[in-house]
């Protein structure tokens, strides 16, 4: 979307961080840039003001309450600390015959093995039992 206007910031892109701004989940610069371009941009402010309602309505019948700094610090911790190892084993075969008519006929064989594996960072702190 554009509404024909410089901006700073593209309506497309103030429009598809506007959920990060309503949220609160942008940094202060990103947050006063997008603010500037809606003060300055009627059809983003316009379809602003649209998402602005549906979000306080979701807040009103979903309690609309913000995950505590502290539970989203730990949450962070703790994807960082879960580790995915892949690991690939790729075996080869080869086995020639020579027949009687001097034809060397060779055969391979590609064996494949995948192996996934979640663990927990070196020196990660485990997970206490609560």
């Amino acid at each position: 979307m554009s509404c024909g206007e410089h901006h700073e910031t593209n309506c497309s892109e103030v429009l598809s961080e506007v959920w990060l701004f309503l949220d609160q989940e942008c940094d202060q610069a990103r947050r006063e840039l997008l603010a500037t371009h809606l003060d300055e941009c009627h059809p983003c402010l316009e379809e602003y003001g649209l998402e602005e309602h549906l979000k306080a309505l979701l807040a009103r019948k979903c309690g609309g309450d913000l995950a505590p700094d502290e539970l989203k610090a730990r949450l962070r911790a703790r994807i960082r600390e879960t580790v995915t190892v892949r690991e690939t084993t790729v075996r080869e075969t080869t086995a020639s015959h020579e027949g009687a008519d001097g034809v060397v006929t060779e055969v391979r064989r590609v064996d494949v093995e995948v192996t996934t594996a979640t663990a927990t960072a070196p020196g990660a702190p485990r997970a206490s039992a609560d």
